[in-house]
């Protein structure tokens, strides 16, 4: 630890209600509960919460002052401990009460009395470790590199940067957890994670559900009545796709296999499913008019029950 006056930010002479004001207003800028998600806060909290616990005491003060111990409290000499029970840690005694009977969650009842109950129970487990907090981040990824795993680096809120293993198969809003690579923990606690959140880009033709891969088949109106071999896009590269004869708008073509691909060696890759729709040309004409004229009188047909009728 650095110097516990420079910490505070006294001099040598500050008295012992001016080491305890220079506190107070330290705990109340970077304690937890003011600066959340905050790790360069939460480390000058510790600090602080570290040098007051020296400077409150008078006999460590003395000790440090004279430099018989240091910034941590260590004797700076081996075999002398100014405080008679190894490496000055006794004068404290139960509770980590100093000699004086400062202790620094005390001045807690006072800075976050309407944030913690400052009743003798939760003093008494102030100090204990915590877990740091999760972090959060997102990344966003292609659609088919959503379907054939990728990575990616990212620079976590400590500044580290690390690669990100997106497995194949994942879905847009799902999250990966890289364990211990979140916000530090406080009093020795262990660090939160990171949680990474995916959002996956939409696709121009191909959309998604669960392992199954939908398409939208435009085709014209005579491929529709006749039947047709039609090209498709698959994961896989184009197949020749046969469309039967009178098939209406909306019918929908399976093809086995042809789906999201297999993330383990287990299961089996999903289907797709093509869906058609027909689609009459944008400009009408002498020609169509006088077709579906003459095929309105020789093939008349229904297509709306009596549950269309205004009845």
């Amino acid at each position: 630890m650095n110097d516990p006056y420079k910490v505070l930010g006294v001099g040598k002479q500050a008295s012992d209600a001016e080491i305890k004001k220079a506190y107070r207003k330290l705990a109340k800028k970077y304690h937890p509960d003011s600066a959340k998600d905050d790790a360069k806060a939460q480390a000058k909290f510790a600090a602080a919460t570290s040098a007051y616990d020296l400077l409150s005491d008078k006999k460590k003060r003395k000790a440090f002052d004279s430099g018989e111990i240091d910034a941590e409290g260590n004797p700076k000499f081996q075999g002398f401990n100014p405080f008679g029970q190894g490496q000055g840690s006794a004068s404290r005694g139960a509770g980590g009460m100093g000699s004086q009977g400062f202790r620094p969650e005390d001045i807690f009842a006072d800075l976050f009395g309407g944030l913690r109950d400052a009743g003798p129970q939760r003093r008494s487990t102030t100090m204990q470790p915590t877990r740091g907090k999760d972090s959060q981040h997102k990344i966003t990824i292609g659609f088919m590199d959503a379907l054939a795993g990728t990575k990616r680096q990212i620079k976590l809120q400590s500044g580290k940067s690390v690669n990100v293993t997106v497995k194949p198969g994942i879905e847009d809003g799902q999250q990966i957890r890289l364990k211990g690579q979140g916000l530090p923990g406080s009093h020795g606690g262990a660090p939160g994670d990171a949680i990474i959140t995916v959002h996956v880009q939409p696709h121009k033709i191909f959309t998604r559900e669960g392992s199954t891969l939908k398409l939208d088949l435009p085709i014209t109106l005579y491929e529709a009545a006749q039947g047709a071999k039609i090209r498709v896009p698959t994961l896989d590269g184009p197949i020749d796709l046969k469309i039967p004869a009178l098939s209406s708008s909306g019918r929908t073509l399976r093809l086995k296999g042809k789906g999201v691909p297999a993330d383990t060696k287990t299961s089996t890759p999903g289907d797709m499913l093509i869906t058609l729709r027909i689609v009459l040309p944008e400009e009408s004409s002498p020609e169509l008019d006088k077709l579906m004229e003459d095929l309105a009188q020789a093939m008349p047909y229904q297509v709306r029950g009596t549950d269309f009728s205004n009845n």
